[in-house]
């Protein structure tokens, strides 16, 4: 067994947390995050605000290079995908015919007229009514103010969602395939009013295909989505609906009766997927993702760490004791000296944390090496001396350090009993809360700009909710950690989307909604409604909501959706829409997707649910 050591707390580190906070309140602090408001988007939230029909809201799904957002209109059941009803989506690029007077016109038609009041049982219509929201308000046919014409722009090439001419055609690309409608429409350019519908031998469209001739295959949205998966899920039935310039709105609603009374039905090939995502149980989900992830030690840094200490919580799930035994032998090099755990002249947040599965393993296994090993991190906090650092170093002034520097040090404290680490996780994050706390009590992700990244903010979550679990209560730090953990997800709660993810940038709507933030403050909010300290009413209706979303990102071969890439410090706010965001396997989403199906698993046990 590990035997507690001593040690002399740490005092004196100045003004508390709870301090800061109401001094950021009424003293100033870093700004809010606002986009710049153009006259393109004051002409698109003009025309949505104007369309006041019952059961729709707005949901952005992107933003232009121009800093438009780009506007959905959808219903609870566009977010049901256990829904009975069909699942329509709109979709509108051009100039002409006019939105108010074909795609909004057609909604409020089928949601306000007795005549479609029968439809309104079997059939859900949703819209993206301004696809190329800049050439729209611009009066522009087909370009979107950047060089592109994201009309023409399907399946995307580059990389989402900084392509440099179509982010839209991104944008929606991805927001079709994670939304999974039963049948999209894309409604225009005007000509002689028909049905177009593909020919791409998918079934379930031959009903379809009987409303209208065929059209022709080419780089548009209707001819791509039944040939193609977009964010992997499946392929989609489409067609193009062609209307005349002065009669939009019955043309349009005379051709979708076509459809109605065609005996097309869903579910799409994409929303089955989606349905037999979110069937499996959490442990299923982990046992997919440690095929894939948690197979290597290559350096001590959090990613490959936090995949191994999944799969270790895995093992204890499921009695399988070989996790553990494989984590062993990986970490074997580190353990038996043959590699440097921190290597020369390296000073990295990365490598601190990295320091995590050594304290995973030192309390699941008892044997002191792991814990000599986690305290040479914890250590990096002090002189040759002894004494404190004024942060730990390697923060880079970046909200990440919260979680790199603060649960080592914490974990270091609870493995030893010596009470200066924990004193120095609250030194530590005193510091980091004084560089990046904004007044809505977010965090920036660095001074450099307001940002509130959205893995900037899931750090943060994940870190604290770390460092209580393993604080003990009667502990002198644990109450202004517990303060500050808590009104950082309060604010949390008040972004999450419809949807239950969380924005990459997590205050802005129109930036894309990010797997990892998403997984990392979902596990913080399940950790604090398991442990007691956060209120099971209030954030289990919120973890409700995340958790399907987290299903649907991972598909059974453990690649994920809208991974944002590794990110240091950015300029602007721009910079942080513009970092890739993965589709495929990652390691970094596979790691925080392991965390957080463990902890979903765990939790679903001690409420004896599957």
């Amino acid at each position: 067994m590990i035997k507690p050591g001593g040690g002399d707390r740490m005092r004196g580190f100045g003004t508390g947390i709870v301090g800061l906070i109401i001094g950021l309140m009424f003293c100033g602090g870093p700004a809010t995050v606002a986009a710049e408001q153009t006259e393109a988007s004051r002409k698109v939230d003009r025309l949505i605000a104007a369309v006041r029909i019952p059961g729709l809201s707005r949901l952005d799904i992107g933003v232009t290079r121009h800093g438009t957002r780009i506007p959905a209109l959808v219903t609870a059941d566009d977010l049901d995908f256990a829904t009975k009803k069909t699942r329509i989506l709109l979709v509108g690029f051009s100039v002409s015919p006019r939105p108010e007077e074909s795609i909004l016109a057609v909604l409020r038609w089928f949601y306000t007229s007795g005549d479609a009041a029968g439809y309104r049982d079997r059939f859900v219509l949703s819209a993206v009514p301004i696809a190329n929201p800049d050439g729209w308000a611009a009066g522009q046919s087909g370009g979107n103010l950047s060089g592109g014409r994201p009309r023409q722009a399907f399946p995307p090439k580059g990389t989402a969602y900084s392509d440099p001419k179509n982010p839209e055609s991104h944008y929606l690309w991805r927001w079709i395939g994670i939304s999974a409608p039963d049948l999209v429409i894309e409604v225009g350019p005007p000509g002689k009013p028909a049905l177009l519908v593909p020919r791409a031998g998918l079934r379930g469209m031959a009903s379809l295909e009987k409303l209208g001739p065929p059209l022709v295959a080419t780089t548009d949205l209707s001819s791509s989505l039944p040939r193609h998966k977009p964010c992997g899920t499946g392929s989609i039935p489409a067609l193009r609906l062609v209307v005349g310039a002065d009669s939009a709105g019955k043309d349009a609603t005379r051709q979708l009766l076509k459809i109605f009374g065609s005996g097309f039905s869903g579910p799409s090939p994409a929303r089955r997927e989606i349905q037999r995502r979110q069937t499996r149980t959490p442990i299923q989900i982990a046992g997919q993702l440690v095929r894939r992830y948690g197979q290597q030690l290559n350096q001590v840094a959090y990613i490959p760490a936090l995949a191994l200490v999944g799969r270790i919580r895995l093992g204890q799930l499921t009695g399988d004791p070989s996790h553990l035994k494989d984590v062993e032998r990986i970490v074997a090099p580190y353990a038996e000296g043959k590699k440097p755990t921190i290597p020369k002249g390296r000073v990295s947040g990365s490598n601190h944390s990295g320091h995590l599965i050594f304290a995973e393993l030192a309390r699941v296994t008892g044997k002191p090496v792991y814990l000599r090993l986690a305290r040479r991190a914890a250590e990096v906090a002090f002189d040759k001396q002894g004494r404190p650092l004024a942060a730990m170093p390697g923060h880079v002034e970046m909200s990440d350090s919260v979680f790199m520097a603060c649960p080592i040090l914490v974990e270091t404290g609870a493995l030893t009993g010596d009470d200066r680490f924990p004193a120095m996780a609250l030194r530590h994050l005193r510091f980091m809360l004084g560089k990046n706390l904004r007044p809505d009590g977010l965090h920036a992700h660095s001074p450099l700009d307001p940002a509130p990244w959205g893995r900037g903010n899931g750090f943060p979550a994940l870190g604290l909710a770390w460092c209580l679990s393993h604080l003990p209560a009667a502990a002198p730090e644990r109450s202004e950690i517990l303060a500050a953990h808590r009104a950082h997800l309060k604010a949390l709660v008040g972004f999450q989307d419809p949807t239950g993810t969380w924005h990459q940038v997590v205050d802005h709507s129109g930036s894309y909604r990010e797997f990892t933030s998403t997984c990392m403050i979902t596990y913080a909010m399940i950790r604090g409604i398991r442990r007691g300290w956060l209120d099971e009413k209030t954030y289990s209706a919120v973890v409700a909501r995340a958790w399907p979303a987290i299903q649907s990102r991972i598909a059974t071969d453990a690649t994920l959706v809208d991974v944002c890439t590794g990110t240091g410090k950015q300029k602007n706010l721009r910079a942080y829409f513009d970092r890739p965001a993965i589709l495929g396997a990652d390691n970094r989403g596979g790691a925080m997707a392991l965390l957080v199906t463990t902890e979903m698993a765990r939790w679903r046990r001690e409420k004896r649910q599957p």
